[in-house]
């Protein structure tokens, strides 16, 4: 490059430079003159000064026809007095002052600070903030006007087309058509109370969030949280967080509820807890369904169901459990992998259903084929029977019904329509069973514990005998209309015959093991259900 391009080079660069400074310059000086705009006075009645009072200040005042009107911008302010600061840019208005901002913005109170070198207003006394969607009403209020924010810290008051909202403590993100809010804060429409220590609320959409103690009270319910969302207009909410819904007569607790108002709908999922004051009934779990409407509960994970009685409350585990009916005609239902413990009762069925209003609990299995019945042994049918153990009785049959005493809430009768088969484990012998099969049983309870049973029809019975030292006798094997077996807290202490029956008392060394079983047999010790087994698993 010669030295001329060189020198002409340089020259270019340092105009470029220059020309940029002053670019900048002029780009500062106009931001810097928009900055420091100065407040107008647009008219004043009079003007006064007072430098012992208001040093450096101008004191404007109205007149019989018109009010103080200052100017800021796109912002007017008009009062009965001003005074008016010029080298701080900034007014003082007291008297009936009324601001509007464009054609959005409406602000009355009795008195103003305002400062137009960081544009914030301070508003005092029967303040009223007013735009296209709503009206907020304080004792103070700051308004920012760089940030289009306003906050009041003394109680607020927001009114909007469905709600009418107070707290302590707001504020208002006027661009985002939000509000935050803090401390006793109470939201009012038609159809509910929301009372909370903290809330979001938008405009728009009038969806509410909640992040400290909330309380929603409805019609038929009341809602309880520490966070969570509503939206009045969908009517539907998820709480959190010590989560809580009361009804009439249910109790709804969980880590997270989602609730539909209009459909009466409730899910609940993890530590979920329903509890039914009519039926004293506890269901637990860790996803459930509540419809009002149906007056029904179903929980389908992990359910645990807990009626609470007098004496031993009785415990239910299935896969899944439902509570469905009105509060006189209500029923509990537990299906698949059904198990239960009451004191020292225990049980497993496919089903399950307690009616309390009659004061019955059914338990059954699936339904058989006809073909599988043909196919199916009578053991392999016993053990897809429901089971109950009572201490160290065990009896299946094809269905199992409970009945309870209305009175005293203790159990009263147990009835099993067919198949029959009661086991006991021999307390003496290794390995040996007292045995009674039949077609049918009735049998009456004691203090929650059985105390006798018939058996009818087609009755056979092995039994094995002792003397009073505990010597074995032999081995009792009898075939009888009907039998009456008596219980002690050992199991079986006493065994009447109706009728005559055929029998045998057989030494031990007579019969082979074969013969010591009835057909059917089935030990279902390792199924045995122990409150343990429901509470932890």
């Amino acid at each position: 490059m010669s030295q001329l391009a060189q020198i002409e080079n340089k020259q270019f660069l340092g105009n470029k430079f220059y020309f940029l400074k002053l670019f900048f310059l002029i780009i500062s000086l106009l931001n810097y003159s928009q900055e420091i705009k100065q407040i107008e006075i647009i008219y004043a009645g009079s003007f006064d000064r007072d430098e012992n009072i208001y040093p450096d200040g101008n004191i404007l005042e109205k007149d019989i026809n018109r009010k103080v009107h200052l100017k800021h911008e796109d912002m007017n302010i008009f009062s009965n007095k001003s005074i008016f600061f010029k080298k701080n840019n900034s007014v003082i208005s007291v008297g009936d002052v009324f601001i509007n901002q464009g054609d959005t913005l409406k602000l009355y109170c009795d008195s103003l600070n305002y400062n137009g070198k960081i544009k914030k207003i301070y508003a005092h006394g029967n303040v009223k903030l007013i735009n296209n969607e709503m009206k907020l009403e304080s004792k103070n209020l700051e308004l920012d006007r760089l940030k289009n924010e306003a906050f009041f810290y003394d109680g607020g008051k927001i009114i909007d087309s469905l709600s009418e909202i107070t707290s302590k403590n707001g504020k208002y993100f006027i661009d985002f058509k939000k509000y935050v809010f803090k401390n006793n804060v109470v939201v009012k429409d038609q159809d509910r109370i929301i009372k909370s220590e903290m809330m979001d609320y938008f405009l728009d959409n009038e969806k509410t969030f909640f992040y400290k103690r909330t309380s929603i009270y409805g019609d038929k319910y009341t809602v309880r949280c520490n966070s969570g969302y509503y939206e009045p207009r969908t009517k539907t909410g998820v709480f959190e967080n010590d989560a809580r819904i009361d009804f009439d007569n249910r109790e709804i607790y969980g880590d997270s509820i989602f609730f539909n108002e209009e459909k009466e709908y409730s899910s609940i999922t993890n530590n979920v807890k329903i509890i039914d004051s009519i039926e004293n009934l506890v269901l637990k779990g860790e996803f459930a369904e509540f419809f009002k409407k149906n007056d029904s509960a179903i929980i389908t994970k992990n359910p645990i169901a807990i009626n609470i009685l007098k004496n031993d409350s009785l415990l239910i585990k299935a896969d899944t459990l439902i509570s469905v009916g009105e509060e006189k005609t209500r029923k509990m239902r537990g299906i698949n992998n059904v198990r239960f413990v009451q004191g020292k009762l225990s049980g497993k069925s496919d089903y399950i259903q307690v009616d309390k209003k009659l004061g019955l609990t059914t338990m059954l299995r699936k339904k058989i084929s006809e073909r599988n019945l043909q196919i199916l042994t009578e053991s392999e049918i016993n053990l897809k029977n429901p089971v109950i153990w009572d201490n160290y009785t065990q009896m299946t049959g094809d269905k199992i019904i409970f009945t309870e005493n209305l009175d005293t809430n203790e159990l009263d009768s147990i009835k099993i329509t067919n198949n029959v088969f009661i086991i006991e484990k021999d307390t003496i012998g290794n390995s040996q069973f007292n045995q009674i099969k039949g077609l049918k049983l009735r049998g009456v309870f004691n203090k929650n514990k059985i105390d006798r049973v018939k058996i009818d029809q087609n009755s056979e019975l092995i039994y094995y005998m002792y003397d009073e030292e505990f010597n074995l006798i032999g081995i009792d094997k009898a075939v009888a209309s009907s039998i009456i077996i008596y219980f002690k807290n050992q199991g079986m202490d006493e065994i009447t015959f109706i009728t005559n029956p055929e029998g045998i008392l057989f030494p031990k060394e007579f019969l082979n093991k074969n013969e010591t079983f009835l057909n059917g047999f089935i030990n279902r010790e390792k199924e045995k259900i122990k409150k343990n087994d429901i509470l932890v698993d």
